[in-house]
């Protein structure tokens, strides 16, 4: 279905009844609504006003619309900072206190803000939880966008001793894991530990490691005291939160996805293709300003799709227009919502939510746009919302299945924040080599799940894990148990959880299916690189090269100076250093081929993308003009044709 994020609390009561009607006629379902009403639930402490909202949800039910109720905790109002100052979070760079005047504004470690946080969503739970209309609860808002999952406030240092004290149990054991020795840097008791900033130059790797997993684990037991006070009263209501992809929080979002019923994301193409292709040049760049990057928007659904077991995800804000925050903001191009919402319902959705309603003439986000202009006329994106509304009917996208695929790529928030601690290098990028792996993937028309090393890997054909830094002989189990083809990246098995260098060397735990040796890693400049040997034929090398001592592990590849370049042992394969697109391909290619995998592949251009689910073939043209299908020949087009317009979709029946 599709709905829209809607505040009656900024338009007057007399707009409302208009507004109900149009987004019905506009063949929208659901609404969201309240997540940042908290000043007028609540103006003055205990002063309790939810007759507005009691009537606003009743306006939206007449028109025959569901509500999700967004909890307000995102935007604790100006009273209850004045009287609690405690709750605001520190800045770990800057050592200032967060202040009132926008939203995120509280500490995870405050006690105090977790029971009034869960206060007023059990209130609202209380009131709302068996009301025939509300059908769903959004736990809070995008938890810890704008870099505020980390605080060293007084209650986060605090909290964090007697979680360092509960998992090493001693200070002479906590000294000894993080070799605390070096640089004199020894403590005789937990009280004496900070957290790891200001200090002259680095502070220990694993003193950093320690305290992105107490601040992980601070969030996520904020989030299920959330869960915990609105489960009870929800009846058959669900409980979901908007997430936004955790290479932009630091946060674990496997864990803090526990204990709801699915997750939801936040899909903002225009912006946050303006941030990942910073530096790309304006040529490469304006290809896809105003589409988004092909493989941006599907790597976050696949990984939104994996963060619950239910294997489902809602898209709870969709970009219909211009939005004001990333560093430029163009309109998207005669077509693209249609095609975000197509490909997301493609990956998996099963609602998908524009933001926002009407849009603002004041405040911060008054220049970003909504399905009605200030005046209250339709916006562009009004005609391809209709349009897409009808598509989803015709098709019968609600009784697809979850996509299946046969693929998995491993993402690990403990090796994200190894390797942001422990760069080494300014080029080896994370996040950047994650999407390098995955638009491997899909430039061969290939599908992906996007999992843990806590999830079910039984099943997939080929698990991929461009990067896991730290890896537990349980997961070395899990993965062998998995039966599938292994392909591990540089830097994987490299640190112990502790963030040193393993017994015996790396991989470390992965020596039991890889018995190999890291014997140095080295990083090298852009352009200084070299190259790699593979089949017979040269590939750009970059970045980053481990040295392998092979041992009895079998060199398909070998870097310019003779060095182990890809190695495998049984089933497992190991890339010692970065590379280019086109070698990933040809490897991931050749993989798909082996017998026993059998998964055919195609070679999509860079701006078509397909992906399957329920028996439909789904093809995305992001190109500025026409392009053929990549369908069989005497395909069974349900939607389009063979010659995909551009801006446009093609759905075809698989066979």
């Amino acid at each position: 279905m599709l709905g829209v994020c809607y505040y009656p609390e900024h338009w007057s009561p007399a707009l409302w009844p208009d507004d109900a009607r149009r987004m019905a006629d506009l063949g929208l379902k659901m609404v969201r609504i309240g997540e940042f009403a908290w000043s007028r639930l609540e103006p003055k402490p205990g002063a309790w006003q939810i007759d507005w909202l009691d009537q606003a949800i009743e306006t939206l039910a007449n028109a025959g619309l569901k509500i999700v109720i967004g909890t307000p905790t995102a935007t604790p109002p100006k009273w209850l900072i004045d009287a609690h100052p405690d709750i605001l979070p520190v800045d770990p760079h800057t050592g200032r206190v967060r202040g009132f005047g926008s939203r995120r504004h509280y500490d995870f470690s405050s006690r105090l803000y977790r029971d009034l946080a869960a206060g007023i969503s059990e209130k609202l739970a209380r009131h709302y939880g068996g009301h025939k209309a509300v059908i769903g609860w959004q736990t809070d808002n995008e938890l810890c966008c704008h870099e505020t999952a980390l605080s060293i406030s007084p209650q986060a240092v605090v909290a964090f001793r007697d979680w360092c004290r509960a998992r090493y149990g001693t200070i002479a054991a906590l000294n000894e894991a993080w070799g605390n020795v070096f640089w004199s840097m020894e403590y005789n008791d937990f009280s004496e530990i900070e957290a790891p900033y200001g200090a002259v130059t680095e502070t220990a790797p694993a003193h950093r490691l320690a305290f992105r997993r107490f601040t992980s684990d601070q969030v996520a037991l904020w989030h299920r005291a959330m869960i915990a006070a609105i489960r009870p009263h929800a009846g058959d209501q669900f409980i979901t939160h908007n997430f936004i992809p955790m290479a932009e929080t630091g946060v674990d979002n496997f864990a803090l996805a526990r204990g709801l019923d699915f997750a939801s994301y936040d899909n903002y193409p225009l912006g946050r293709t303006d941030l990942v292709l910073a530096d790309a040049g304006a040529e490469e760049f304006q290809r896809f300003m105003r589409t988004g990057h092909p493989d941006l928007g599907a790597w976050t659904f696949d990984q939104s799709r994996c963060l619950t077991p239910s294997r489902q995800f809602w898209v709870m804000e969709q970009q219909p227009g211009p939005v004001n925050w990333a560093r430029h903001n163009p309109r998207p191009a005669s077509g693209m919502v249609r095609l975000w919402t197509l490909e997301a319902f493609a990956h998996g959705a099963t609602c998908v939510s524009y933001f926002r309603w009407r849009q603002a003439p004041f405040a911060q986000e008054q220049m970003h746009a909504g399905l009605l202009r200030p005046d209250h006329s339709e916006a562009e994106a009004w005609p391809e919302i209709k349009a897409v509304e009808a598509e989803i009917r015709q098709l019968k996208l609600a009784d697809l299945p979850a996509p299946k695929p046969k693929i998995a790529m491993i993402v690990s928030a403990p090796s994200q924040w190894v390797t942001e601690i422990e760069r080494q290098g300014d080029s080896y990028d994370h996040e950047s080599l994650m999407r390098q792996y995955y638009t491997a993937f899909r430039s061969l028309g290939l599908d992906v799940d996007i999992v843990s090393t806590e999830d079910d890997l039984t099943g997939y054909r080929l698990i991929c894990a461009p990067v896991l830094s730290i890896i537990s002989e349980a997961e070395v189990e899990a993965l062998q148990k998995s039966g599938a083809t292994l392909v591990f990246g540089p830097r994987s098995g490299g640190k112990t959880a502790d963030c040193a260098i393993p017994e015996g060397l790396a991989p470390g735990a992965l020596r039991a299916l890889l018995p190999i040796r890291i014997l140095m890693a080295e990083t090298l400049r852009p352009g200084c690189g070299g190259s790699l040997l593979w089949q017979g034929k040269h590939y750009s090398a970059r970045a980053w090269r481990d040295h392998v001592d092979p041992g009895p592990a079998e060199c398909l590849a070998r870097f310019d100076d003779g060095s182990p370049a890809l190695v495998q042992s049984g089933q497992a394969y190991y890339l010692a250093g970065l590379t280019d697109a086109p070698f990933l391909r040809d490897f991931f290619r050749h993989l798909c081929a082996l017998p026993g995998l059998d998964l055919p592949t195609l070679d999509l251009p860079d701006d078509l993308r397909i992906s399957r689910r329920g028996g439909l073939v789904f093809a995305f043209n992001y190109a500025a003009k026409a392009q053929p299908a990549p369908a069989p020949d005497g395909a069974d087009f349900v939607l389009g044709s063979a010659m995909i317009p551009a801006h446009d979709v093609a759905i075809w029946k698989d066979i």
